[in-house]
């Protein structure tokens, strides 16, 4: 049994060695972080004024839906982007309907 467990020692001495030479990628990691940037939409979002702001009642959310049920929602404007802003596009965002 020591004739056995002498060589797999040796085996197993050169592959440690071996292992601590290979060279570390400086880009390892990166689409670990690359998809934390990507699911981060706006840390410090800008609600408009007459929209809904965290921390509102449910009037605010009552009368948007009302709005939303007549057909009669607020138009959608455009961010600087290029997108539709308005909100987190929940009730009361100002989007409207079908789109």
């Amino acid at each position: 049994m020591v004739m056995r467990f002498k060589p797999m020692l040796i085996l197993a001495g050169a592959a440690l060695a071996t292992a601590g030479c290979a060279p570390v990628d400086p880009g390892f990691g990166e689409a670990l972080r690359y998809d934390m940037a990507v699911q981060t939409i706006d840390p410090d979002p800008q609600f408009p004024p007459d929209g809904a702001q965290p921390g509102d009642h449910g009037e605010k959310a009552q009368k948007a839906t009302e709005r939303y049920r007549k057909g009669t929602t607020k138009p959608a404007v455009q961010d600087s982007a290029g997108g539709r802003g308005g909100g987190a596009g929940g009730v009361g965002g100002g989007n409207t309907p079908g789109s």
